[in-house]
């Protein structure tokens, strides 16, 4: 059963579709410029500050943190491997698990993206005020719970 729009319905439709045009589609560059002047991705940079910020983390770690699969993250890896912002070590305890490891360069680049990214972030909150902020967050955050809970229904549905 196809259901026709209101109006009202229809012009935010619009509104929707033109805002992600001019805005939402961008934001996601953004946020990431800050890491991409240092050949990463957002991504990337957020595990170089998990290893930044924790003594012991392993590959798993991560995956299982941010629930994604292991080769997911691995990928990810593998271009801070590249960079030599990384390296591995075997645990001391269990030679098979390895930790993850900021080399100097790492380090350094590591407090480089967090400094871009808080003075970006600080911006925000000056130009927008912390009440508007942390209604923006929850918005994103309630909306991406049901949506996401939504869609997954959805994509189990068809299966």
């Amino acid at each position: 059963m196809v259901r026709e729009m209101t109006k009202t319905h229809e012009e935010l439709l619009r509104e929707a579709i033109s805002v992600y045009l001019s805005s939402l589609k961008y934001l996601d560059n953004f946020v990431s410029e800050p890491a991409n002047k240092y050949g990463l991705s957002f991504e990337q940079y957020l595990i170089l500050h998990t290893i930044a910020e924790r003594e012991h983390v392993s590959l798993m770690d991560i995956a299982s943190e941010r629930n994604v699969t292991r080769s997911a993250i691995s990928r990810q890896i593998k271009v801070l491997l590249q960079h030599d912002y990384i390296y591995q070590k075997p645990a001391e305890s269990d030679r098979r698990r390895l930790y993850l490891h900021l080399t100097k360069d790492g380090e350094q680049v590591e407090r480089k993206v967090y400094s871009l990214t808080t003075a970006r972030f600080d911006q925000w909150i000056t130009r927008y005020g912390a009440d508007k902020v942390r209604e923006i967050l929850d918005f994103i955050k309630d909306f991406s719970s049901n949506e996401m809970a939504d869609f997954k229904d959805s994509q189990g549905d068809q299966q």
